[in-house]
């Protein structure tokens, strides 16, 4: 298909001159040989023409560094937005990741009449075109935060399209569904999401949840799914799920190129400390191959007792350090590394138990910030699901 669409192209750049050239030609040379000179014209015509490039219309310059902010649907169509623009124009912060398609695998827009997102749109931003502009206007640069796995609408509306167990749509403990990551017809549906919302203006698509549901491993042989093309990679012991993971980043990544935008995927932060993950079927390495920014979960409170530290959320210092150095290790096997973007942790994780967490203020988000910087990562992300960000942080200590 990718050498159809290059010879289409040149063929419709072909002007009247060229093509009255080419006739004369033929007329003094013989049929045979202009067949000859117009496949070698084409054939070499495709180096020197500009790609096609979709424009939005709105304009966003990369940031010195991205310095970002988790904003909820509900946040970015309500009062709370203008809040979080005022925070963006008072501190270093310069960056939001604003969902359009949620957890729950609702996009919170409503498309265009006629779209086939039509039954999954909401009403949380009422005017997204209106919000990008004023995030334009006052240069924070918008990221399109895009679930991918997890969606249990899409599970609960075509669960031929999902796992399910003795018949039925299968749910996590926490009643979460997900789609099938081995079907192709799962691909397209995310990424013509993620297409739109580089239409709408917005600058990097970042996908999450791409991945098998925690501890697929332990249930793989209960449930019942449909393998797609990968069925024959599972007879022959290959590490399928891993395949389909690397597999649907590398091909969106390659369908959003015309679009203008960056990719980048969210990713367990363990899943860079292990050669791979594969009950979950993320390789950090292999997905980082295929996008221009990795973002790896690291919030102290999220880890077991790992890198010699037993209770991680109360050394938000050492545990993002100690990450760090195994990150740039594992980057630095690549011949072309993404750029790190971490997430990490601005809440408090009270659900811990006394003695295993501490209240998280400015001193905690600003440790883990100093940790990444002294391990020369520039950028990061930080998460409160409620989008009620910590006071006075100096997101560029020295």
């Amino acid at each position: 298909m990718k050498h159809v669409v290059a010879s289409v192209g040149v063929v419709a750049l072909l002007t009247p001159a060229f093509i009255s050239s080419v006739q004369a030609e033929e007329s003094a040379k013989g049929s045979e040989h202009h067949h000859r000179e117009l496949v070698q014209t084409i054939k070499e015509f495709p180096d020197s023409m500009p790609r096609f490039v979709y424009d939005s219309g709105l304009s966003f310059e990369y940031p010195d560094a991205v310095r970002g902010i988790y904003v909820t649907g509900h946040s970015a169509g309500g009062e709370r937005f203008n809040t979080l623009v005022d925070l963006m124009n008072t501190t270093d912060l310069n960056a939001m990741v604003i969902d359009i398609k949620d957890d729950f695998g609702n996009l919170t827009y409503k498309p265009e009449d006629g779209s086939p997102f039509s039954d999954i749109g909401n009403t949380y931003i009422k005017d997204p075109r209106e919000m990008l502009e004023v995030l334009e206007e006052n240069e924070i640069y918008p990221i399109a935060r895009v679930v991918v796995f997890k969606d249990s609408v899409l599970a609960e509306k075509r669960p031929e399209l999902s796992f399910k167990e003795n018949g039925a749509v299968w749910a996590n403990g926490r009643g979460e569904s997900f789609v099938n990551p081995f079907l192709k017809e799962v691909w397209d549906y995310n990424v013509q999401i993620a297409i739109e919302a580089a239409k709408m203006g917005f600058k990097e698509i970042q996908f999450d949840y791409v991945r098998f549901p925690e501890g697929f491993e332990t249930r793989d042989d209960s449930l019942e799914y449909d393998l797609g093309e990968y069925a024959k990679n599972s007879e022959d012991g290959i590490n399928y799920r891993v395949d389909a993971v690397s597999d649907f980043v590398e091909y969106a990544s390659e369908q959003l190129k015309p679009y203008d935008v960056d990719v980048s995927v969210d990713i367990f932060g363990y899943a860079a400390t292990l050669e791979e993950a594969p009950g979950i079927g993320q390789n950090f390495n292999r997905i980082s191959e295929h996008v221009d920014v990795i973002s790896s979960m690291i919030y102290p409170s999220h880890w077991t007792p790992y890198f010699g530290i037993d209770k991680p959320d109360l050394e938000p210092y050492n545990l993002i350090n100690e990450y760090s150095k195994v990150e740039n290790e594992k980057l630095a096997e690549l011949d072309e590394r993404p750029i790190s973007r971490p997430w990490i942790q601005d809440f408090t994780a009270s659900y811990l138990g006394a003695g295993n967490y501490m209240v998280y203020g400015a001193a905690e988000v600003q440790a883990q910030i100093q940790a990444l910087y002294d391990n020369d990562i520039n950028e990061f992300l930080l998460w409160n699901a409620g989008n009620t960000y910590t006071e006075g942080v100096d997101y560029l200590p020295e």
